[in-house]
């Protein structure tokens, strides 16, 4: 018997490539600043006079508030509407960018952060929903193509703006450009993004709880550990984490026995879709690769091989112009040939050209030499972003999009928490193994110009560093290898079995039956 979804369905836009323009915005914005961030850290650490643990914390405590939100944001969207979401998340990212420019603390700064993280949550799953809805199967992979394009101009846009910004006009101003960012977005997207219809939802209140409380103890416990000597409270801290981790995924399977007609926070049928399970597994290593990556580099960049916050962005256009340029060629592609092909070559590049730069970061490299890791860096990156996401949602009815995109997204957002927080610790780890001589590296040195005596020490533990989030993309090889052929390749892959909510007839009008 044929899936429910099977057919297709009226489209809810006629202009569907204007709306994914509007929504694009809010992502791109984003995109920006996780790039801008990354590059102005040591300026950041400098000005505000915190250690390497406080200012990895500015990056931890946004993608933490970024992923534990997230499955709650997806809810929100089939509740409320994707669209409406979307513009309130965009208004919560302007705000909390203000906030982040004016805080005159290191402490200030990670709540601001963290702020931010909770405005991404909600654009995020919007997104991806929207791309589900607005575009068939068989044409979402161009449409992917184009998200991964953003993503491409994002990591060129980001850390030159960031570099430019940072020496021009102090690192506030890497926060304060997303307000007519977010403003210009906001307008487009109460134009051009479609109402679609809405269903009734339940929130599971319990597993965001448990889901953030055991994240965060998971997060904490890592990100710190080495701050506090991995003290007998630390392991006890990973243990309830884990624990917490495993109660919420119970409570998942359990809910709607329990509660009949409640929605679970992640519908565990969803993973009965085997490229959903893989891809949500490979998009978490990409995750943590990317976020784990970022620091080590930068400070490599600047601290041992002298560069300045522009010139050490300059080092990253080879990767950005590559992805930006083939994403939407690779896009086309995915919609014609077995996604495992395209996707676990991409994620072997990827860690091939992580590992390159490792072996590089010595005080002696010419800069020269390390494009071109990174240049295959931005060729792998076409390969794994926008493929990754289409494989993972091409497969699932309508009536989850929301639930889907979150779950996928959470799962990345989850990777790049753990490869945030595992990297910080291992770089604390490795400068207190290379460094001996040093209590950690002090402020002064961290900010500026190294001492000449600590240059190959400091430069063999970022490199060291940079050996981790390389063996984390070989989990997604092997994730990629294991993909189904997509169904609309004529598999015969059985439907994901996800309970129909009906339509809320009073919610849904002329507009949402696709007159935009």
């Amino acid at each position: 018997m044929s899936s429910p979804t099977a057919a297709p369905a009226a489209p809810i836009t006629t202009r569907p490539w204007l709306a994914l323009g509007a929504l694009c915005i809010g992502f791109f914005m984003i995109l920006v600043d996780m790039t801008i961030v990354a590059v102005a850290q040591p300026a950041i650490q400098r000005e505000l006079d915190t250690d390497v643990n406080g200012v990895i914390w500015v990056s931890s405590a946004y993608l933490l508030t970024y992923a534990v939100p997230m499955l709650l944001a997806g809810r929100l969207g089939d509740r409320f509407g994707p669209k409406n979401i979307y513009q309130l998340g965009l208004v919560v990212f302007t705000v909390a960018s203000v906030l982040c420019g004016l805080a005159p603390s290191i402490e200030m700064l990670i709540i601001a952060r963290g702020l931010q993280g909770v405005g991404a949550a909600l654009i995020t799953p919007q997104t991806m929903a929207l791309i589900t809805r607005m575009f068939p199967a068989d044409k979402r992979g161009a449409a992917m193509g184009v998200w991964g394009t953003v993503a491409g101009v994002a990591t060129l846009v980001g850390p030159l703006a960031g570099g430019i910004l940072v020496d021009g006009l102090g690192w506030e101003w890497i926060f304060f450009v997303n307000v007519p960012v977010g403003v210009i977005g906001l307008g487009l997207a109460w134009k051009l993004v479609p109402t679609v219809p809405t269903s009734k939802r339940n929130f599971d209140l319990v597993g965001v709880g448990l889901s953030g409380l055991g994240l965060t103890c998971l997060v904490f416990a890592i990100q710190d550990g080495e701050k506090y000597d991995w003290a007998g409270w630390i392991w006890t801290l990973i243990a309830i984490g884990l624990l917490l981790m495993a109660l919420f995924v119970y409570w998942q399977h359990k809910l709607v026995e329990l509660r009949p007609g409640s929605q679970p926070l992640v519908p565990l049928n969803l993973f009965r879709d085997r490229n959903f399970s893989l891809a949500s597994l490979g998009i978490a290593t990409m995750g943590f690769a990317t976020a784990g990556m970022m620091v080590p580099l930068m400070y490599f960049l600047q601290l041992v091989a002298g560069l300045s916050p522009t010139q050490s962005a300059l080092v990253t256009i080879p990767m950005a112009v590559l992805t930006g340029v083939l994403a939407p060629i690779v896009g086309r592609q995915v919609d014609r040939i077995h996604p495992r092909y395209i996707i676990a070559t991409a994620f072997l590049l990827n860690a091939i050209a992580i590992a390159w730069i490792a072996v590089l970061a010595t005080p002696t490299t010419p800069i020269w030499q390390l494009l071109l890791p990174v240049g295959l860096m931005g060729i792998a990156s076409s390969g794994i972003w926008a493929p990754l996401a289409a494989t993972a949602t091409r497969n699932l009815p309508m009536s989850s999009a929301g639930a889907g995109s979150g779950v996928y997204n959470t799962t990345r957002l989850i990777g790049s928490v753990l490869g945030s927080a595992a990297v910080g610790a291992l770089i604390q780890t490795r400068l207190a193994a290379e460094i001996p001589q040093f209590d950690g590296i002090s402020m002064d040195q961290m900010g500026g110009a190294l001492p000449e005596q600590v240059l190959d020490e400091f430069a063999t533990a970022m490199g060291q560093t940079l050996l981790l989030p390389a063996a984390a993309l070989l989990v997604g090889v092997v994730a990629a290898l294991f993909f189904a052929r997509p169904r609309h390749m004529g598999a015969p892959l059985a439907p994901v079995s996800v309970p129909a909510v009906p339509v809320e007839a009073t919610e849904v009008g002329s507009r949402e039956r696709g007159v935009v």
